[in-house]
């Protein structure tokens, strides 16, 4: 394929599944050769297939092969790769791996490593937006030990506060304390979960906002400064913290909350110098936002923005780092029609969304208009038990909000997995929730609207291809639960 003049010549791919294929891709189209790292247990997944070449990094454990930075780095060298792409999770925001790519005159297509660590302590980059005046929730500027300290700061900001682990992400240590005398026990808790998981026993305490909603801002910037956002993302359908399903734009949104949450979101990258692809998250409640985290790479639900945008943010990344302007400035960038996303895991809803690992007997993709997936198994492949449970990503896309759930609830039937359990009941219980349809819902979702008993009732007579006999088993599911909580009220 043709290739424009001073790109990258090969990437390797420091990630597996479906975002190395997606990356791949994205090479394959600019004419830049592609290599796999891969750790034993997945020797013969498909992006190992698909890569131009593909080196074994270790056993399957991912601190023996896919966390192994030094000997990541060693093959790129040995291969002449002159760009290493992190994907998202493992190495994706390690500063450390950034600086060592660096050191050794590899492009890691990423940010910095000093904008890693900037945005990487939650305390530090909560107070470079502070000075940048970016909302951010109100709480404690530093990490916290002291409990009698902790207690006088909950008392002044106010109860239910929430405690997480300042070095950490992914929801992991959070805790929410409803009352006073909870606290010591609370933070004792989520200090000893931080320094187990994050190797920082660092704590935060902040106000915790009841319901809110958790909405994101795609941002891209290149080694000159040039910062656009790309608009935003709404990431409310959670569980244990986790993104269930996201959407662009988010029901939330005006044109001038936009614009101002827009602004924040770019001022947020350029107090770090930030370059190449990031998002700025925020929690949105009662008409105002305020400033969470950045995260450091690009998302999982980047694909919603590129369906309502046109714009490839894996190939503006790799332009980026290759040492290239931006294409478009933040006038150009406008949305059009909307769309969704629903992440396809391999995990058992009604056990609380455990891993289901194993081998795929049956998968049959969707298609059709507006349908787009981002997968990395195959009919016969086995899901390893030593990774993320995500097989693929389903997108929809339609003129309207209406249209687009109309379109993943068609695309939810026509995807055939078999061999292991998935979540694709769960999402069809989302998407079938009145409130969800009208708009109306907050990170409390799937609590609030009891979802998992729904999926647990709607799994007893979930039968056959027949979309008119599912809407009727889902309906029956809602009936069922609502009976059943109103016959504990009595």
């Amino acid at each position: 394929m043709a290739k424009e003049e001073g790109l990258l010549n090969k990437v390797l791919v420091a990630n597996r599944g479906e975002i190395a294929i997606r990356i791949m891709r994205a090479c394959k189209e600019m004419g830049i050769a592609t290599a796999a790292v891969y750790s034993e247990a997945d020797k013969p997944a498909l992006f190992v297939r698909y890569a131009d070449e593909a080196h074994l990094l270790g056993p399957p454990p991912a601190r023996e092969s896919y966390l192994c930075m030094d000997k990541i780095v060693d093959i790129a060298l040995k291969i002449h790769a002159d760009g290493v792409h992190p994907g998202y999770g493992f190495l994706a925001e390690n500063e450390k791996f950034s600086a060592l790519c660096h050191k050794n005159g590899i492009e890691f297509i990423g940010p910095t490593a000093q904008a890693i660590h900037d945005l990487g302590d939650k305390v530090e980059s909560k107070k470079t937006m502070k000075a940048r005046n970016v909302p951010v929730v109100p709480g404690t500027p530093e990490g916290i030990s002291d409990v009698k300290e902790a207690q006088d700061i909950a008392e002044q900001i106010g109860f239910p506060v929430i405690l997480k682990a300042s070095a950490g992400g992914g929801g992991i240590g959070m805790k929410v304390v409803w009352k006073k005398e909870d606290l010591p026990a609370a933070i004792e808790t989520t200090q000893r979960v931080a320094l187990s998981t994050f190797g920082n026993p660092k704590v935060l305490l902040e106000k915790y906002l009841e319901e809110p909603k958790h909405i994101e801002f795609q941002v891209i910037a290149d080694k000159k400064g040039h910062t656009v956002h790309v608009n935003e993302r709404e990431c409310s359908v959670q569980r244990r913290h986790q993104k269930c399903i996201e959407e662009t734009p988010s029901c939330a949104m005006t044109e001038e909350l936009r614009e101002k949450m827009g602004a924040a979101a770019t001022t947020a990258a350029k107090a770090v110098k930030y370059t190449n692809a990031g998002t700025v998250e925020f929690m949105f409640s009662k008409g105002n936002f305020y400033f969470l985290e950045v995260n450091t790479r690009l998302q999982v639900e980047h694909p919603i923005t590129e369906m309502i945008t046109g714009i490839d943010l894996a190939r503006e990344q790799l332009r980026i780092a290759s040492g290239k302007d931006l294409q478009f400035g933040q006038e150009d960038v406008k949305g059009r029609g909307w769309a969704m996303e629903c992440r396809i895991n391999a995990e058992d809803a009604m056990n609380n969304f455990m891993p289901a690992p194993g081998k795929i007997v049956k998968y049959a993709e969707p298609g059709g208009p507006g349908i787009r997936v981002d997968s990395g198994v195959y009919p016969g492949f086995t899901i390893p038990p030593y990774y993320d449970s995500l097989m693929a990503k389903l997108i929809a896309w339609g003129r309207d909000r209406s249209e687009c759930i109309q379109r993943m609830e068609r695309a939810l039937w026509e995807f055939q997995i078999s061999g292991v359990k998935t979540n694709i009941p769960f999402h069809e219980v989302v998407l079938s929730n009145p409130n969800f349809i009208a708009g109306n819902y907050t990170t409390a979702f799937i609590e609030k609207e009891k979802i998992l008993p729904q999926v647990q009732e709607y799994m007893k007579v979930r039968k056959g291809p027949s979309q008119a006999a599912k809407i009727a088993a889902i309906a029956a599911a809602m009936e069922a639960v609502v009976a059943a909580a109103s016959q504990q009220q009595k």
